[in-house]
């Protein structure tokens, strides 16, 4: 199965307590079909201390989203986009926005 959004595509999130945020995807979990987006889902987790010098706390970290809540994100129409791949002539594969026809 291939998987539509991969790490380092800026996605905007469509559903959940995070939509309409938007961020860079960091990890993407395939098998969960899952991703962790920079800035969205982020929970607090508590920290302990270890040692003297290092202080405990909150700590707050993006947990992960499903992929079905999240579209790419199109610069040219500056919005969550579906998209299609066009292969050039050189064989090489790019992602289409289907509104505006650019390369994303």
């Amino acid at each position: 199965m291939s998987l539509k959004i991969k790490k380092g595509d800026k996605v905007i999130v469509n559903s959940g307590k995070s939509k309409g945020k938007k961020g860079k995807v960091l990890t993407v979990f395939s098998a969960k079909q899952r991703a962790v987006v920079e800035g969205v889902n982020l929970v607090k987790k508590h920290k302990r201390r270890k040692s003297e010098s290092e202080q405990g706390g909150f700590e707050e970290i993006p947990l992960p989203l499903h992929l079905s809540t999240m579209q790419l994100f199109c610069p040219n129409c500056n919005k969550g986009v579906k998209t299609k791949i066009e292969i050039a002539k050189d064989k090489t594969k790019t992602r289409v926005c289907k509104k505006c026809q650019k390369a994303i």
